[in-house]
């Protein structure tokens, strides 16, 4: 049988559409955007520009890195060689040190182990010479990102020091010292007050009402968005105040003061009085619209829809920038650094160490921190 082509079978070919793993289009413009467990190796969502082949290219490309980097080993051996890098860091989690450490850290830890046990796991750390580092740490920059690979020598530098006090190896003699651990560009965006009310409205309008309360309250609180969505009604009210939450931080475990205005109050008891049901005192307080409690890639969706519906698709900012935009605002309002730090329950201002002893969390010293917000806004 002879074989015939029509120039329509080429124009429906022509009309197909491109199938690219992890690509997804928003009003015209194309994003990859990784599954949870491949974010949690680094691998970030990332804009690709207008819809077509240079955007497709884009995701294609980002695909091959996943694909490579998926591929490689990323198990310890179930018997670590003796003297290993692999033995030291099991010996290292056996100990009650380990447990000490918050989830949020302790998670940190393991996904830079992802990236450093399949390489240097089996070898004794006085093997590891700097320019191993050097051409590892270009490796995970190029097959992920250049913040992963900061994140992953950070981690390096500290598990150095655990071996070394376990006498694995000498403690001044860490290969990484000689490698540049260049940090990437932080981020700068900040939202202002009338943004955040903006999205309060929008959301609420739209339907995502728990996210309303959850906005309300991340801009009053400085809460990162997990000590927010993990928030219970049991944290509320501590010595019959309605205006604060008492937390620990999901990342230090250190405690702050979450403190809410009464603008916020009204949007969060309206949240609450608009469930129906009455919640138990330590179930999660926001939910989606499902009714179930709200989880990281859930919060980040409807964030990300309701900001496109109130700013518009080219928007970027993020609810994890609320957190620098409190405290831009709280200094404008003249609040020092040390205040600040009150508020946002960490060492801003000062170098921050891991071991650092927490103190209770001074409340007057966080309502100072919102009188200066209040000021800062005007």
């Amino acid at each position: 049988m002879a074989l015939t082509f029509s120039t329509n079978g080429c124009e429906a070919l022509e009309m197909a559409v491109i199938r690219v793993p992890y690509y997804v289009v928003r009003n015209g413009r194309g994003y990859w955007q990784p599954k949870a467990n491949m974010r949690a190796l680094g691998f970030e969502c990332t804009a690709c520009g207008p819809d077509g082949p240079e955007a497709h290219a884009k995701a294609q490309a980002l695909n091959a890195k996943w694909k490579e980097f998926s591929q490689e080993k990323t198990q310890a051996p179930a018997t670590p060689k003796r003297g290993s890098l692999d033995e030291a860091f099991a010996r290292y989690r056996a100990t009650p040190e380990w447990g000490k450490k918050a989830p949020r850290t302790r998670e940190e830890w393991e996904r830079a182990w992802r990236h450093i046990g399949p390489t240097f796991g089996d070898v004794a750390p006085s093997e590891v010479r700097m320019d191993h580092i050097s051409l590892f740490r270009e490796r995970v920059a190029i097959g992920v990102s250049q913040r992963e690979a900061h994140r992953v020598i950070k981690i390096w530098r500290a598990l150095w020091r655990i071996a070394a006090s376990m006498r694995y190896c000498v403690a001044g003699a860490d290969p990484s010292l000689g490698v540049r651990n260049s940090e990437p560009e932080r981020r700068q965006a900040v939202w202002t007050h009338e943004d955040a009310r903006l999205l309060v409205r929008g959301a609420w309008a739209s339907g995502y009402r728990g996210l309303a309360a959850i906005i309300a309250v991340a801009w009053d609180s400085s809460l990162s968005p997990v000590d927010v969505r993990k928030l219970t009604l049991s944290q509320r009210g501590g010595e019959g105040r309605r205006d604060v939450f008492a937390v620990a931080r999901a990342k230090t475990g250190r405690a702050a003061a979450a403190t809410l205005s009464r603008a916020a109050r009204r949007v969060l008891d309206a949240y609450l009085a608009s469930l129906g049901a009455t919640l138990t005192p330590d179930a999660p307080i926001f939910r989606n619209r499902s009714g179930r409690p709200y989880s990281k890639d859930t919060l980040g969706d409807d964030f990300r829809s309701v900001r496109a519906i109130v700013f518009g698709e080219g928007e970027s900012r993020t609810l994890a920038d609320f957190r620098r935009s409190g405290a831009v605002e709280a200094v404008r309002g003249g609040a020092s650094l040390d205040l600040v730090g009150q508020k946002l329950a960490n060492d801003i201002g000062s170098n921050p160490s891991l071991g650092r002893t927490y103190v209770p969390v001074d409340l007057e010293a966080v309502r100072a921190v919102d009188k200066a917000r209040k000021r800062g806004r005007k």
